[in-house]
């Protein structure tokens, strides 16, 4: 679970009998099936990835490289398995040539979803999954070898191989991985937007039936309740009033909508496994002259860092612009409250997070492919937050949005 389902989900067990009937029957009419085109990843893409990935660790040398099941698994080889202390893993080499562990057991359905060719090498409990790979690699002439490790390989298994193989050298694999994940396809790409249209025509659908006295249970559960209906899984609904507003990751106090208070909804969801994040903010009934400047503040800061965001552009200098208009304003400086407390962006793809991020020092540069979020959201302790967030991909000619930000306060959605 992570760190925003962790808040949005606090107290859902009992989410049904939370949320009030006439809310529930509200989002339940009907809406459209907007993913039902939407084609999955082919066979003949994940093969190109994979191809990809051999030029690059024939580039770095790199003999092969070690994953664990998750998203890497996923974009790899289709394969769709949780962790757990019974490893499921893949190594994929210079050449080409896959491998797959996992458990005995297991093997029909880590069968199911395998979307390429791969030799499946199956452990019993008394076994050491990682030795079996380490044979395995050893018959491919590369016991000795430059073994790459995927950087969310918990530290287990990278021990345990380099037990099995102990003249190899263990490198990081990021120059493979990052190579591959960082640059979205033509496919990727329209996925992504996919699951952005599906969070937009849900934001518009659930906008106008927020009403007093709703709690964020409530207004994430009509959210959750139209995305699904409109073809897309939900990933997070993070709903955050008043005063919550301004800690970006919420609170455990009890929130209710009420007149005058901040309304900060962040919500994704996800479109075969590739996803949406979308934040917005707006004033339930009149706003503040304080709320409305903060918010046109905010909504500039996300626009400088989308114009900043050029290619060949170092990541780090999006969130230097934006933190240098918020400094000028009074904000800061840094990340200091009030202001901005976290970076400006993060990529996205496949994870709602991944590399890289628009934060200060990230030297690597923009290329067209890459896909972020721009939210650098203006946070006041004990008062209220605003946080408008939009996704882009860059192109050779510059940015390019996902979702459209919205023009005003008074049109908050967009």
């Amino acid at each position: 679970m992570d760190r925003r389902n962790f808040i949005a989900t606090a107290g859902l067990a009992s989410l049904a009998s939370a949320i009030p009937l006439r809310a529930m029957a509200q989002a339940s009419g009907t809406l459209p099936n907007l993913a039902a085109a939407s084609s999955p990843i082919s066979s003949q893409e994940r093969k190109a990835r994979i191809a990809r990935a051999a030029a690059l660790m024939r580039a770095h040398d790199i003999d092969a490289v070690l994953i664990e099941a998750g998203s890497s698994m996923v974009y790899f080889t289709g394969v769709q398995w949780w962790r757990s202390e019974r490893l499921t893993g893949a190594v994929m080499t210079r050449e080409g040539a896959i491998a797959i562990v996992t458990p005995f057991f297991e093997e029909p359905s880590v069968r199911e979803t395998l979307g390429v060719e791969a030799e499946v090498l199956t452990w019993n409990e008394d076994e050491n999954p990682l030795a079996i790979l380490g044979a395995w690699l050893t018959r491919q002439g590369l016991g000795k070898g430059r073994i790459g490790i995927e950087e969310t390989v918990r530290y287990f298994a990278v021990d345990r191989l380099q037990h099995a193989l102990p003249q190899a050298s263990i490198v990081n694999a990021d120059a493979v991985v990052r190579g591959c994940r960082m640059i979205k396809s033509p496919a990727e790409l329209a996925l992504m937007q996919t699951a952005t249209d599906i969070t937009m025509a849900a934001y518009r659908y659930v906008y106008p039936r927020i009403e007093a006295g709703m709690s964020p249970q409530d207004i994430g559960g009509m959210i959750n309740d139209a995305t699904t209906k409109m073809g897309g899984v939900p990933e997070f609904a993070l709903v955050l009033l008043g005063e919550g507003s301004a800690y970006p990751h919420g609170s455990h106090q009890k929130q209710e909508v009420r007149e005058g208070s901040v309304v900060l909804l962040d919500c994704g969801c996800n479109v075969h496994g590739y996803q949406s994040d979308i934040s917005r903010s707006f004033v339930f009934g009149d706003a503040t002259p304080k709320q409305r400047l903060v918010w046109n503040q905010m909504r500039r800061g996300q626009q400088i860092a989308f114009e900043t965001a050029q290619i060949g552009t170092p990541a780090g200098k999006v969130d230097d612009a934006v933190r240098a208009y918020y400094r000028a304003l009074g904000y800061g400086p840094g990340y200091k409250l009030p202001g901005t407390s976290h970076r400006t962006g993060h990529g996205i793809g496949l994870d709602g997070h991944e590399p890289v991020n628009l934060v200060h020092g990230e030297t690597t540069k923009l290329a067209a492919g890459m896909c972020f979020s721009d939210e650098p959201g203006i946070y006041i302790p004990g008062e209220f937050g605003i946080r408008i967030e939009d996704c882009f991909h860059m192109t050779e000619s510059g940015p390019r949005w996902f979702s459209t930000p919205p023009r005003s306060l008074d049109d908050p959605i967009g």
